[in-house]
């Protein structure tokens, strides 16, 4: 039986070295390359073609976002399974548009991700049971938790992500080499497009939303 070819992309080494180990050792896949960085993954996936690219968002250099929709471009035989930290709808949403088949989490077990490749091989999209069953949870309540964040851009979901974590402007525009004065653009187009006050009400907002 061929092998499913896979090129892994993480900016850890260890979490690309663990992947690769657990997915060599099974007998029907075959991880070709690995990268840290958007850039290299878009190089390699041009030049091996591979059938799956697990693709992590948060990367040096272009996001993996903007990697998945070059990918697309270039190797449009190449599907790819977004493996990310962030269990928020949002991400996910965001990562299928860009043309992401797929979207499981780092707490999906080996299992579930040797299920979404095989999924994303068959011609089929996939999204890990941890983010299907936060939607179902707030669906079954009467909520549309997508709804509220359709006009939200990638980078402005990033800064909500550090905001709920606390970060201050300045930390925000350091992780995100941005100028602090674009990070409080960012702030404010937020609380514009969700119509909210100010951050405490934005935080409360957050709070309350299936989609942070």
């Amino acid at each position: 039986m061929k092998k499913i070819t896979i090129l892994i992309t993480d900016d850890h080494t260890l979490v690309r070295e663990s992947w690769a180990l657990l997915l060599n050792t099974d007998e029907r896949f075959e991880v070709v390359a690995q990268c840290g960085s958007g850039e290299e993954a878009v190089e390699k996936a041009k030049n091996l073609r591979p059938e799956i690219v697990l693709m992590d968002i948060n990367l040096p250099g272009i996001s993996g976002m903007e990697a998945t929709q070059l990918i697309r471009k270039f190797s449009p035989c190449s599907a790819v399974l977004a493996v990310s930290l962030h269990s928020q709808p949002a991400y996910a949403r965001r990562m299928m548009k860009c043309g992401a088949m797929g979207y499981i989490t780092k707490n999906s077990s080996k299992d579930e991700m040797c299920k979404a490749i095989l999924e994303l091989k068959n011609g089929r999209k996939y999204i890990c049971e941890e983010i299907k069953n936060l939607l179902s949870d707030r669906a079954m309540n009467g909520e549309n938790p997508l709804g509220e964040i359709n006009a939200l851009s990638l980078r402005e979901i990033q800064v909500i992500d550090f905001i709920k974590k606390g970060f201050s402007s300045k930390d925000i525009a350091g992780s995100l080499t941005l100028s602090v004065k674009t990070v409080e653009v960012h702030r404010y187009n937020i609380l514009k497009k969700l119509k909210l006050k100010n951050v405490t009400t934005l935080v409360n907002f957050m709070n309350h939303s299936a989609a942070f």
